[in-house]
């Protein structure tokens, strides 16, 4: 028997989309903050900010797998979630290790959570794909700097922005680095192919959307 609820919770879920894409973003931009941020009291803020949020993100998690109509099927499609949602609890480890792993999960969180924001907010591709870039830039540039690949925030950015756009290699010269000098060169390419196809796909429809005169 269907339960008579379901329908309101699986629209309270879908109304739910923009304001946890809204935070998704936000959420970006406080990792952000966290990494670059040197004033005891800054530092304890955003980190409360960042708790509070991905606290709403568990809430949200949560409450979608309680209302799924189809569980097997959303735990099929979701289970990787756990992953990132597990993640920051490695702050509470002590080791320095484990310190770090947990600053690039952070990062990585922060990553997976905007892409799927973006997602929610944008139905456009090219808008999707732009918000996306913005994304893994912001995240790629992050992990070098938490990693201490380069010296500022600065430099790590803007190696970043053009390996992304470009596919220009990183001044970094470490294996991690040249890992991620594949990734990029590859998405660059991939971001190439997709905006010219959307454009492509454009001007062909203005074309046939275009009147046909009769010849005199």
């Amino acid at each position: 028997m269907d339960d008579p609820a379901a329908p309101e919770q699986e629209g309270l879920a879908r109304r739910l989309d923009k304001p946890m894409g809204v935070l998704g973003l936000v959420f970006i931009l406080v990792v952000l903050g966290q990494s670059l941020a040197r004033e005891t009291w800054l530092v304890t803020t955003l980190s409360v900010v960042g708790w509070l949020l991905w606290a709403v993100f568990v809430a949200e998690f949560v409450f979608r797998a309680a209302t799924a109509r189809d569980r097997r099927r959303f735990w099929a499609r979701n289970w990787w979630q756990l992953l990132f949602l597990a993640l920051p609890f490695l702050r509470f480890a002590r080791a320095l290790t484990l310190l770090r792993a947990a600053r690039v999960g952070g990062v990585l969180s922060a990553a997976v959570r905007g892409s799927r924001s973006a997602g929610r907010l944008l139905s456009g591709r090219i808008g999707w794909l732009g918000a996306v870039t913005v994304v893994v830039v912001l995240a790629v540039s992050q992990l070098l700097y938490v990693l201490g690949m380069y010296g500022s925030y600065g430099e790590a950015l803007y190696d970043a922005a053009l390996a992304t756009i470009s596919g220009e290699p990183l001044s970094a010269d470490t294996t991690l680095a040249r890992f991620l000098d594949v990734v990029l060169g590859v998405y660059s390419v991939a971001v190439f192919a997709t905006v010219a196809g959307a454009l492509g796909a454009y001007f062909l429809e203005r074309r046939e959307a275009a009147p046909v005169t009769a010849p005199e």
